[in-house]
């Protein structure tokens, strides 16, 4: 990729943080001892308040036939999401490192729960009022998608102001995310992780 700013051999949780804040994020390569840091000159983004879900997603999630938790199943989120033929960069490393940041409080899971199941889920990184999706799984129909709106509605409640989704693909375009070229992203990430914010009460 173009927006590889910087290589390390190493993933140190203490570098994590700093690097969100500034608007970058890491990446492994499976079999190797090589990370990759990036910073990439278009971000993509999914405004709260303009995220638009299918008439489908819509009654699934008004349905309920699911129950959502927050950091029950963190490892086993990563894990299932570093299984996806997408997410070869999710390494042991990449679980250890976030695991440990996990229990810092500073990255947190959403599980989505099918008959007692875990069905789909996400993960990410909270730094202030911004929250930064790394990855997310479906083990049934559409539960990816269902947690994505279900950390929308989440986030919105507690008053986050930046969802950062690292780029715009045309799937994620389906849901509002928008391509923010770096300076103006940069703004807005200042701003939000400036803001007092609480992910869970």
């Amino acid at each position: 990729m173009n927006d590889v700013i910087a290589k390390s051999r190493r993933l140190e949780v203490e570098h994590l943080l700093p690097a969100y804040r500034r608007g970058i994020f890491p990446m492994g390569y499976a079999g190797t001892r090589v990370v990759t840091w990036h910073q990439p000159p278009i971000r993509g983004v999914l405004p709260l308040e303009d995220a638009h879900f299918s008439h489908s997603l819509q009654r699934t999630l008004k349905q309920r036939r699911y129950r959502i938790s927050f950091n029950e199943a963190f490892d086993d989120v990563m894990a299932a999401c570093a299984r996806t033929p997408d997410e070869c960069w999710i390494t042991d490393d990449f679980r250890q490192a976030y695991g440990d940041l996990q229990r810092q409080g500073h990255a947190h899971s959403l599980e989505v729960w099918v008959e007692g199941q875990l069905a789909g889920g996400l993960y990410g990184v909270h730094v202030g009022g911004a929250f930064f999706a790394e990855s997310k799984f479906h083990r049934v129909r559409d539960m990816s998608k269902v947690a994505l709106a279900e950390l929308v509605q989440h986030l919105r409640r507690q008053g986050f102001r930046l969802l950062d989704v690292q780029y715009q693909t045309e799937h994620l375009a389906r849901f509002g995310v928008i391509a923010l070229p770096f300076p103006e992203y940069s703004q807005l990430l200042n701003e939000a992780v400036s803001l007092d914010r609480k992910f869970l009460l």
